[in-house]
């Protein structure tokens, strides 16, 4: 009988697909429907409505699905980058139809939460580091748009409106990159997006050394390809082993194989119990054969 070997806990499901593209996407539209009125091509009443419904639906309503379906699946930066973004998405609606209908929001207020909002986000870029270069840079463009913003607050200057509209059309092009990214990398099995890699790297974490183990697999599976089930002698074994880079003793390992049941060690006449020869079972052959050459993924 075939019996199927998983090794460790079973991975934890995620209840929903990987909602970040949607997010991204209802980021960019959001950010095209500004891009009219930041650059001050159309500014009537009906541009700030219209602008209004597209930061409700897409920039609010898009990112507030995603970042709740993040948090169902145990990503904690996502959820709280794209929910929190939603609740500022819902504001920008607020202020672009209260402006539409003649009413300002209060300036100090906005000051406040501004700067209050650069300080969030510059810790958010620092982490989002650890996960890729072009999430980093989406977060410093944000950075830099918060930075425009609280300094035309305090200053009263008008000249920071140009710089904070071609910030938002960046915002908008790196969210639709990362969101094409995502969609369309994983079905054509090529990099169409290049996505770069982390910029920082946590300490990794200790673990257990699989490689002994993989070389003793390894070693005499090809033994077994070319010999069948006779046995190798373990100095040969060991041997071959050190040639490799991994010196004795390797008996603690052979044994707890042996006891697994996917090594037979010959210890007949030997004293002290010391293995003369050894070599794979039909289990350890069938174990060797899934986890490394993984004969039961089809297609």
């Amino acid at each position: 009988m075939i019996r199927k070997v998983d090794l460790g806990p079973p991975h934890a499901r995620e209840l929903f697909a990987e909602p970040a593209p949607l997010g991204l996407l209802g980021l960019a539209i959001g950010c095209a429907a500004l891009t009219p009125i930041a650059f001050g091509w159309s500014q009537t009443p009906e541009a700030l409505r219209t602008a209004a419904m597209f930061c409700l639906l897409f920039g609010c309503g898009g990112q507030l699905l995603a970042g709740l379906m993040s948090f169902a699946n145990k990503n904690l930066f996502g959820g709280t980058l794209f929910t929190a973004f939603a609740f500022n998405w819902a504001m920008n609606w607020w202020a672009l139809d209260a402006l539409a209908s003649g009413v300002s929001p209060d300036h100090a207020v906005l000051l406040v939460v501004d700067s209050l909002s650069l300080l969030v986000f510059l810790v958010f870029t620092y982490g989002f580091g650890f996960f890729g270069g072009l999430l980093f840079a989406f977060l410093v463009d944000i950075d830099l748009l918060y930075v425009c913003k609280v300094i035309q607050g305090a200053v009263g200057t008008t000249a920071l409106a140009i710089p904070i509209a071609v910030l938002t059309v960046l915002l908008g092009l790196i969210a639709l990159w990362l969101a094409c990214a995502a969609l369309i990398n994983p079905v054509s099995g090529r990099k169409i997006f290049p996505v770069p890699g982390p910029i920082f790297h946590a300490p990794r974490k200790g673990g257990f050394d699989w490689k002994l183990r993989y070389n003793i697999f390894e070693v005499l599976y090809q033994h077994f390809r070319v010999h069948a089930f006779q046995p190798m002698p373990v100095e040969e074994l060991t041997d071959r082993l050190r040639l490799l880079g991994l010196p004795p003793p390797i008996l603690p390992d052979l044994c707890y194989l042996a006891e697994y049941g996917a090594l037979q060690l010959d210890t007949a006449d030997v004293p002290h119990g010391v293995p003369r020869s050894v070599r794979l079972t039909a289990a350890g052959i069938d174990l060797y054969e899934q986890l490394i050459l993984k004969k039961y993924q089809f297609g």
